[in-house]
């Protein structure tokens, strides 16, 4: 025997030790999952012993000994998610042949066909059949409007949306129920299949109110780029009782009346007043639509509460403008600055300086949920308005938590009302479900699949189980929302919990973990969830962004055609509300069709070319 050959068998044998030791690992995985194997419902059995031999497999870095195996042409273990121990094992047989050894082992787990076929049936029990020309299904959020629009539900259904979504966050139960029957119907009409799923609100961490500004709203006409106008602003004149909230930009923009006759007025009047600047300023009378009066403006204007309005023509006299709404004064935070999160319930305001401008006190904000004021600590980090500003934790006293800001534009960025607060580094004890979302689930759970936001820890997913037990729903499917670092954190054990259910499903809620967990790391965090949820047999909606420039605009970016192309790798993918949502869904439904000839999870489909 050749010197070489001694040195390839003694690699062989080498190879054989490790890959005996991982097996090993694995096996040792089935033990400890064992004492909770009783509560995993029968049809996810097999599932939960693959999860804990992938999640054994993964403790380990394996990149040495897949370059090993991949120079000896055998698989690497790169696609082992779905049959971990069948590809470890055919490894094994054939590393075994190589050095002229014989192999003998019990089965365990998984066949290569069974775990791909486990997948497939779990995802179509919470997801539905497979759609006529793709696997991936489409999920489509749907807007408010579609409470009150049939035709909008049934061209989805019939663009080739799969699974329709209602978010709990918006619109009321009513509304929601309304969805509901739209979709039947179309389900009947068009002889089509559609899921449906709602998502519980979850707690909502945000800003609160801030210091209001000024009771002012402008009107601009339209003018092309000389000044000249195009368009004159409309306004429309409306008595004070039937005053509702008045919206800067709405058109005609409705201005209440509080002293005056709006009766006497006349078509062609002019009515002449200062407006907020002291700038003089006049609008004339088009005509009137019932008790309103309809006028124009052809120059920007500012119209004040109390401001007074003077008639020129048949009916002179003085009017005065009744309450507006006052503008919200945003925070301007800059790299270095300090703010104040407060649990105190007075609004927010700007800083308080001293005769010299120096500062007094830094600007401070409240949150939606002061407890978690009790949870923060020094050192963590906190950030606004879907991470475009950020700072750290420098003082947690007095019900008060001092916040210095590390992450901002340049110039300053604007803090407003009602912008998401994330706390990555933070272990908040507040409940995942809120009073809210168990009223909300009576209704829901009679109509849908549930969504979980906020979702963290197995205990979260227990509590839910219960109330959908005490209202004799526990067959519902469940689609855990991961969307903070914890859940991230804890997704096997999430994964594991859910299992206990004939149906269930993850989603990637990409727009909040990015936030969570850096943008930098959002492509590895999503690949992870991926995995891990191949290797559960569990399907996984790809949500946030996807086509959102074509939903929302009407053409898509380069960078969101490859996005969409890159979900064909989860089972569902996730399209959000948007003027052109129908023209998205086909857009998908062909990228996704096209996509999973090349395709299916990581695994490359080398079709014939029709190229080249």
């Amino acid at each position: 025997m050749t010197s070489t050959t001694v040195a390839k068998q003694a690699k062989l044998n080498d190879l054989v030790k490790r890959l005996i030791e991982i097996r090993q690992a694995l096996a040792e995985s089935d033990a400890a999952l064992e004492p909770g194997l009783g509560r995993i419902h029968p049809t996810y059995l097999k599932s939960a012993r693959n999860l804990a031999h992938y999640i054994a497999l993964r403790h380990r870095d394996i990149r040495p000994l897949q370059q090993e195996l991949a120079e000896l042409g055998l698989s690497s273990l790169g696609r082992a998610e779905a049959h971990v121990m069948a590809t470890l094992d055919a490894v094994l047989a054939a590393v075994h042949g190589l050095a002229g050894r014989s192999w003998q082992h019990s089965p365990r787990g998984l066949d290569f066909l069974e775990g791909n076929k486990l997948l497939r049936e779990h995802t179509e029990t919470l997801l539905g059949p497979n759609p006529a020309k793709r696997a991936v299904r489409i999920m489509v959020t749907l807007p408010g409007e579609a409470a009150s629009d049939y035709q909008l539900v049934r061209e989805l259904v019939a663009h080739g949306m799969n699974c329709m979504r209602v978010n709990c966050s918006y619109d009321d139960r009513q509304a929601w129920v309304a969805m509901a029957e739209h979709l039947k119907r179309a389900r009947r009409e068009l002889g089509k299949e559609c899921r449906l799923s709602m998502d519980l609100a979850g707690p909502k961490l945000r800003v609160g109110p801030l210091e209001p500004g000024p009771e002012v709203v402008k009107v601009r006409p339209v003018r092309d780029v000389t000044g000249m106008v195009l368009k004159p602003a409309k306004i429309r004149l409306i008595p004070q009782a039937h005053a509702t909230a008045v919206a800067n930009g709405a058109e005609p923009l409705p201005i209440p009346i509080a002293a005056g006759d709006l009766a006497l007025l006349r078509a062609g009047e002019k009515i002449e007043f200062n407006d907020a600047r002291g700038s003089s300023r006049q609008i004339v009378v088009t005509g009137r639509t019932g008790e309103y009066v309809e006028t124009e403006c052809v120059r920007t204007s500012y119209l004040a509460s109390g401001m007074e309005l003077r008639c020129k023509g048949g009916s002179d006299g003085i009017m005065r403008v009744g309450r507006l709404p006052a503008l919200e004064q945003p925070i301007v935070l800059r790299k270095g600055d300090t703010v104040v999160l407060s649990d105190q319930l007075p609004l927010a305001g700007g800083s308080e300086l001293d005769e010299d401008g120096g500062v007094l006190r830094p600007p401070t904000i409240t949150c939606t949920i002061p407890e978690i004021l009790g949870d923060i600590k020094a050192g963590e980090r906190v950030w606004f308005d879907d991470g475009k500003i950020g700072g750290v934790i420098k003082k947690v006293a007095d019900s008060e938590a001092t916040i210095e800001i590390t992450h901002a534009a340049a110039a300053g960025s604007k803090l407003r009302s009602n912008k998401g607060i994330n706390l990555p580094d933070s272990d908040l004890s507040i409940a995942s479900l809120t009073t809210k979302d168990l009223e909300d689930l009576q209704v829901v759970a009679e109509q849908a699949d549930i969504g979980m936001s906020f979702v963290r820890t197995p205990a979260d997913v227990e509590a839910l189980e219960a109330h959908l037990a005490r209202l004799g729903r526990p067959d519902i499917g469940i689609m855990l929302k991961i969307e903070t670092r914890q859940a991230f954190d804890n997704l096997p054990f999430l994964v594991l919990a859910a299992m206990r259910r004939a149906a269930a499903g993850v989603m990637i809620a990409r727009g909040d973990l990015a936030v969570e967990c850096g943008y930098e790391r959002m492509a590895e965090i999503q690949e992870e969830i991926l995995w891990v949820s191949e290797a559960a047999h569990i399907p996984v909606v790809w949500a946030t962004q996807v086509l959102e420039s074509l939903a929302k605009k009407g053409l898509p970016s380069r960078a969101e055609i490859t996005d969409a192309a890159m979900g064909e790798r989860a089972e569902c993918v996730m399209l959000n509300k948007g003027p052109h949502l129908c023209d998205a869904v086909a857009a998908l439904d062909d990228i996704l069709q096209r996509m999973q000839g090349h395709q299916i999870k990581k695994s490359a489909m080398l079709r014939k070319l029709k190229r080249w």
